[in-house]
């Protein structure tokens, strides 16, 4: 064998490796997409936010399924719960709206929803929302806040209006349930 030959074999080598490195981070990139798009359907699923750059967002602050899942139900809980007790069409209303928004009855967030619509969750519930939403909206711009703040009240809204009024009249919208709303509201305010 030459030297001709030992450096071919050597060049061959070479190659052989680049090109095995480059296919090996195409596969990685691969792979890096289809999760990412995997986390974004999650994280639409549980959320039942359908706005790609808002869920995008939501992703990069690293906020996944899980956590979306308990940030976006506190708001239902509280309304539900504003008046000091849960009736029947609250606790309907909450779970619709839960399951509109894509949460599988069984699930661990689904479980954990029962659990707050069975046994009234304390304030510290309410004040970790608090705290996690204003982090969460202190890292976006206003029209990101908006949609998601837009998002999570008007399911809210939703509920304490399927459980309000008597017999049709008068506002849908119980006092309790509107300082609750404006409360929430306040913590996407930068």
């Amino acid at each position: 064998m030459g030297i001709d030959d030992s450096l071919a074999d050597r060049r061959k080598a070479l190659e052989e490796q680049f090109f095995r490195k480059q296919e090996e981070a195409a596969i990685a990139k691969l792979r890096a997409q289809r999760e990412a798009t995997e986390a974004k359907q999650a994280l639409a699923a549980v959320s039942g936010i359908s706005d790609d750059a808002l869920l995008d967002r939501l992703l990069q602050l690293g906020i996944g399924p899980r956590a979306m899942a308990a940030v976006s139900l506190v708001p239902l809980v509280e309304v539900a719960w504003a008046d000091g007790t849960l009736d029947t069409a609250e606790r309907d209303a909450v779970l619709a709206a839960a399951k509109s928004a894509g949460l599988e009855t069984g699930s661990t967030g689904y479980e954990l929803l029962e659990s707050w619509l069975t046994h009234r969750p304390g304030d510290e519930l309410k004040h970790v929302w608090v705290q996690f939403t204003k982090w969460v909206a202190a890292s976006m711009d206003a029209a990101d806040r908006n949609r998601l703040k837009s998002e999570l009240l008007g399911r809210a809204r939703r509920v304490a209006e399927a459980a309000g009024g008597f017999l049709g009249l008068g506002s849908k919208v119980s006092r309790a349930e509107e300082a609750i709303l404006t409360e929430l509201a306040a913590a996407f305010e930068p």
